[in-house]
């Protein structure tokens, strides 16, 4: 399992509230070029995000499912993103004085992805989701 943690100049509710617009899903995660669509119910349980992955012209249309959510705190999402496979995604909320610590945890669970022996694939995610968390920061800290 791949882990970053990056502390935002945020508090915990503006971070929410970028992670509960699903239709930002693609400023934020690496690899998702663009929404299609997102379930009403949106952080709930069960709720998808219909995004595609890639480059145009070879976009794929794919989605990230909601596992768990515990507002404020926590967001687990089953991450899609065929060929490569799936990943579990799990964000933690701390909160840190007028800021948030985020712990973002990532395992690969199925597909090629999930075949790499984990000394390959840890340094990959890690490199994804610095970036990701970096993104997520730039969207919560200047909104």
């Amino acid at each position: 399992m791949s882990t970053n943690e990056r502390v935002m100049k945020a508090t915990p509710e503006k971070v929410w509230e970028i992670l509960s617009d699903g239709w930002l899903y693609p400023l934020w995660v690496v690899g998702a070029s663009r929404m299609r669509d997102v379930d009403e119910t949106w952080p709930e349980v069960g709720a998808q995000l219909h995004h595609s992955v890639g480059s145009w012209p070879a976009l794929i249309d794919d989605s990230t499912e909601v596992l768990e959510c515990r507002p404020l705190r926590m967001l687990k999402l089953q991450a899609r993103a065929w060929p490569t496979g799936e990943a579990t995604v799990v964000l933690h909320l701390e909160p840190v004085g007028a800021e948030t610590r985020i712990v973002m945890e990532e395992n690969a669970t199925s597909g090629p992805a999930a075949l790499l022996p984990k000394p390959l694939q840890d340094p990959m995610l890690k490199w994804r989701n610095v970036e990701a968390l970096r993104r997520l920061a730039y969207l919560c800290e200047r909104r």
